[in-house]
């Protein structure tokens, strides 16, 4: 039976994914998203099944009024990546607050994926959490369905992500005894086929499911396995006593793009065994469980195909430009005609970040990363997406795409550490058919002393970073334009 389906983090790494497989199975999708404007750029999202409506969790009211005419709804929200070590609090909080909603819109169902791993005092504040909006989702009546999975082995997982970056960058690993930990990871298409197969299987509502694929490895094995998919050596890992997962969420923000802020309660989680204890769902739902292998090769497969669809980065909150009104404000406004149509230069513009550079003086861009990865920024890891195409909300390196209008702008706000606020914006005009005008500026508006004696000191390389990628993007647009 058809239905409209409401799905709560729609913009996430797997409601991203979940969209298209719902609409296939003949339902209707009502996202309910803090930021529509992350969701125009989807191939899915002008599709006339979709509906994409702003929504503030926080509030019931408004909240039970998106909710109407829902005849189940999908709860995939996460708070760990904004709200710091408050966020199991405030999981719980939402949680409650969806729950009281969908009673009150008569929503019928509600369907979760929480975290694998046993119960009990030993249980880590990451899945104890996942444990504890389990409990408030299901507190108001609302049927639950609860999918708990271990590892999600998809392009694009924070899991994943730490893997591959782990293997690909250390022949050597001084790691915390938790590399022997038993784990039973899941491809992320499995995940999703026991998510959309779960609204035809009535059987499914109000119980809770261990979903898992075919095979029980340590991290450890994982991550061999994961050297041979990627056609590297085998790792020397060494374990040791005396990592914390504090020391542990460090390491892992040095050589990884995760902050320590979201990977300190994923490395406690490690120390749990996250292995099925029942497969009931193999059989109220049967499909192909990828192995390990086959999982990470058909993620790798995605990466190298340019088609990834979403990624752990797309998440969380994307607060509005800052206030550059009032105040001082510094600004380094430049412009050039191109002899390029203004989808040309658009396209160029695109292009920066991740593998292709920043036009100019990538080895000043490659010092100015590896700082911020020691003052606990993202650095230059996390790349971005695809090589070619951006959308509101993604990440491109040590930035955040807060404003996109194809062939006309596109505007990066700042996530590296600064003490100050930076925005990079790119306008397009168009002159006429065969030419254009870029405008670039970068502004910032410093906090206290410390951020005017940042500007000040950084000043003297504008020259040569900004000069340089206008005249760089000025090269792109007219080599796009010979192609």
């Amino acid at each position: 039976m058809a239905l409209r389906i409401a799905i709560a983090g729609a913009t996430g790494y797997i409601g991203g994914r979940l969209i298209p497989p719902l609409l296939d199975a003949g339902h209707s999708a009502r996202c309910l998203v803090r930021s529509p404007d992350k969701l125009r750029d989807r191939g899915w999202s002008k599709n006339p099944g979709v509906e994409i409506v702003q929504t503030d969790l926080a509030d019931a009211d408004t909240l039970a009024k998106n909710l109407e005419g829902c005849g189940a709804a999908f709860y995939l929200v996460h708070s760990m990546m904004s709200a710091g070590e408050e966020y199991a609090e405030q999981d719980r909080q939402l949680a409650l607050n969806f729950a009281t909603a969908s009673r009150t819109a008569g929503v019928t169902r509600i369907i979760y994926l929480g975290g694998l791993g046993e119960t009990g005092p030993d249980l880590s504040s990451h899945l104890a959490s996942r444990r504890e909006v389990e409990a408030a989702l299901a507190s108001t009546g609302v049927p639950v369905t609860v999918f708990r999975a271990a590892m999600i082995i998809g392009s694009g997982s924070a899991s994943f992500e730490i893997l591959r970056y782990l293997v690909e960058r250390l022949p050597i690993m001084i790691t915390p005894k938790w590399v022997s930990t038993p784990c039973q990871p899941i491809a992320v298409r499995n995940v999703i086929g026991y998510l959309v197969g779960s609204l035809a299987g009535p059987e499914t509502t109000g119980g809770t499911f261990d979903i898992g694929g075919p095979e029980v490895l340590c991290y450890r094995d994982i991550m061999q396995v994961m050297a041979e998919e990627l056609g590297l050596r085998r790792r020397w890992i060494i374990p040791v006593p005396v990592l914390t997962p504090r020391l542990s969420s460090r390491w892992i923000h040095l050589i990884t793009p995760l902050s320590h802020h979201i990977a300190e309660p994923l490395a406690e989680g490690l120390k749990n065994p996250v292995v099925c204890r029942e497969d009931r769902i193999t059989k109220l739902i049967p499909q192909k469980l990828l192995s390990v292998r086959e999982s990470i090769r058909a993620a790798l497969s995605k990466m190298a195909e340019h088609s990834v669809e979403t990624s752990w980065s797309m998440a969380g909150p994307i607060p509005g430009d800052p206030d550059w009104a009032g105040g001082t404000q510094f600004r380094d406004a430049r412009e050039i005609v191109i002899n390029a149509a203004a989808h040309a230069a658009f396209r160029a513009v695109c292009r920066v970040g991740g593998g292709h550079g920043w036009y100019a003086a990538d080895w000043l861009w490659r010092i100015r990363g590896w700082l911020d990865v020691l003052a606990g920024g993202p650095g230059l890891r996390r790349g971005r997406r695809d090589p070619e195409s951006v959308g509101y909300g993604e990440a491109l390196d040590f930035w955040r795409v807060v404003g996109f209008e194809r062939d006309t702008r596109l505007a990066l706000r700042a996530e590296m550490k600064l003490p100050g606020e930076a925005l990079l914006e790119f306008r397009i005009e168009a002159l006429s058919a065969n030419q254009c005008k870029l405008h670039q500026t970068a502004l910032f508006k410093p906090r206290g002393l410390l951020g005017l004696l940042y500007w000040y000191a950084v000043a003297p390389f504008h020259g040569i970073v900004f000069h340089g990628m206008l005249h760089g993007i000025e090269r792109e647009a007219l080599n796009i334009t010979k192609t």
